[in-house]
């Protein structure tokens, strides 16, 4: 065990040595696989801090259910029972006189809720469901509108519809996105452990010669694609948090002058250690194919 563990160290501390021998390429290289990581990542994280808008923005998963101008206190308790035995949500209920009361106070109806012999709003309530799938809230809709003393219920589900295909869209996007860039890491990495074959052809040919075994020919060059792809993830982490963090401000402005107190999310530990295990599994199999397809002209 012992034996084995000193002999990948000693892979591992070649292929470092290799990465530093040539800084210019290798940052040039790192900076290539940062870019091909960096669009399919920011992508996502666009996409999680527009679902975190969205579930921080209850008006877009609201649905409201309008009482009968004639609903009493027992048919109010009523519904409340019902909303209560769903456990769907969470709900507020809005008297008739409060919602005047917020009429009042938009601009320019003041005089026009004045002039009217009595209150014409109806008591209501405003449900915000726990699920904001589509289906499940057109099915509460339904539902709602069964219920004794319900008028009418309000639910814009061509909204939530078209919401639910964007992010649908954003997803198969990304994912296309990171196919794409997947294949251009590996392919880069590919060419990289190439080009560090042909260069090393007569170590390579004395290492045969001496009896070297092809696990030991392979590690390191395993290992320097490996390094290169973990070292991309990496470079890719800090460019999508450069960004992120020039967007913020203006993003944060944007959002105060709508009333709304949203901030972008950045990327975690966790998300930067994901990046780097994935460049360095895509750095990994280039390394393979490429050790695999080019080491056979020495056998």
């Amino acid at each position: 065990m012992r034996r084995w563990l000193g002999q990948h160290l000693a892979a591992l501390g070649d292929a470092l040595r290799r990465l530093l021998a040539a800084p210019l390429n290798t940052f040039l290289s790192l900076l290539v696989i940062g870019v091909a990581l960096t669009l399919p990542s920011a992508g996502w994280l666009a996409l999680e801090n527009v679902r975190q808008l969205i579930g921080d923005n209850p008006g877009v998963q609201q649905v409201s259910i309008f009482l009968n101008l004639d609903a009493e206190k027992r048919d109010i308790g009523e519904i409340e029972s019902r909303l209560r035995a769903a456990k769907a949500g969470n709900w507020r209920f809005v008297a008739r006189e409060e919602a005047l009361r917020h009429l009042q106070a938009s601009e320019g109806m003041a005089e026009i809720i004045a002039s009217l012999p009595r209150n014409p709003l109806p008591d209501a309530f405003v449900f915000t469901p726990s699920s904001t799938q589509p289906e499940v809230l057109e099915q509460l809709a339904r539902t709602f509108a069964t219920w004794p003393k319900v008028a009418h219920v309000q639910l814009d589900s061509a909204w939530v519809h078209r919401l639910a295909a964007l992010i649908r869209l954003g997803r198969l996007v990304l994912l296309l996105l990171g196919v794409l860039f997947a294949g251009a890491l590996v392919t880069i990495t590919f060419n990289t452990i190439r080009l560090q074959i042909f260069a090393q052809a007569a170590e390579i040919e004395v290492a045969r010669l001496i009896g070297a075994t092809d696990a030991y020919i392979q590690r390191p060059l395993h290992y320097f694609g490996m390094l290169q792809g973990a070292f991309g993830g990496l470079c890719a982490a800090l460019l999508v948090t450069l960004g992120f963090q020039l967007l913020t401000p203006a993003v944060a402005e944007l959002a105060r002058l709508y009333g709304s107190n949203f901030t972008m999310r950045g990327l975690t530990a966790s998300d930067v250690a994901l990046l780097a295990a994935i460049g360095g599994s895509l750095g990994w199999l280039g390394a393979k194919i490429s050790v695999l397809t080019h080491l056979r002209r020495f056998a």
